[in-house]
């Protein structure tokens, strides 16, 4: 054989294995369709399997009409472990008045009635808060022994007359007619009741020609002059 028809031999067979080649990559690749469709068919699906379903997630969704929740109600102050509640105190005008002193009023005598040798006794308070004036005021003789005699009932402590300041409470103080046995003096000594051991100061008042006996007495405080000397 020539070389001519051998080089041709050759050319035909490399013609024929790049052809068989060609087929053979035509039949394993995928096609034009395949390549398009398969790709957006799989990215489809898993698509549709991430995204939530837009019904239910409106449905999920809280809707405007919902009511809001209310703030919590702060809990009420206990008394502490080991501790009792106590009614709150009274704050009335009347609340806490303490009884007068000698140190709260200022003292006077008048004479009503120089036959029996009575006198009106007055205290007004001068200081600037409340005071009650209780019982009898407690009267001595000058430098002698001994106290008036108490007459009339004289109410308790939550109804004793309720002195404001400048107001003026009055009792009324009996000695006795001059002869035997009785005893003059010209000044009286006067302190409150207080129903405590409260030292006080005697307030003074003079009493010319007061006759001293056994029969002196004294009202309770009341709040006008009338039922002082009326009283006994």
């Amino acid at each position: 054989m020539s070389s001519t028809v051998r080089r041709a031999a050759v050319r035909r067979a490399a013609a024929v294995l790049v052809a068989v080649s060609a087929l053979g990559l035509t039949a394993c690749g995928p096609s034009e369709d395949g390549a398009a469709g398969a790709p957006t068919a799989s990215a489809t699906s898993g698509t549709s399997s991430a995204t939530p379903d837009a019904t239910a997630t409106a449905t999920a969704a809280p809707t405007t009409d919902a009511p809001k929740p209310s703030a919590p109600k702060a809990p009420k102050p206990t008394a502490a472990p080991g501790t009792t509640k106590t009614a709150k105190p009274s704050t009335g005008p009347d609340y806490d008045v303490f009884p007068c002193s000698t140190f709260d009023v200022t003292f006077k005598a008048e004479l009503a009635e120089p036959t029996t040798s009575s006198y009106l006794l007055k205290v007004t308070n001068k200081s600037g808060k409340a005071c009650r004036a209780l019982g009898h005021p407690i009267v001595t003789f000058g430098d002698l022994d001994g106290a008036a005699h108490q007459v009339g009932a004289a109410p308790g402590i939550e109804d004793a007359l309720l002195l404001k300041p400048g107001q003026t409470a009055y009792a009324g103080l009996t000695g006795g007619a001059g002869g035997a046995g009785s005893k003059t003096v010209s000044f009286i000594k006067l302190t409150m009741d207080t129903e405590s051991d409260l030292t006080q100061t005697p307030l003074k008042a003079t009493t010319p020609g007061f006759h001293v006996s056994d029969k002196s007495s004294v009202t309770p405080w009341v709040d006008n002059a009338e039922d002082a000397l009326s009283i006994g």
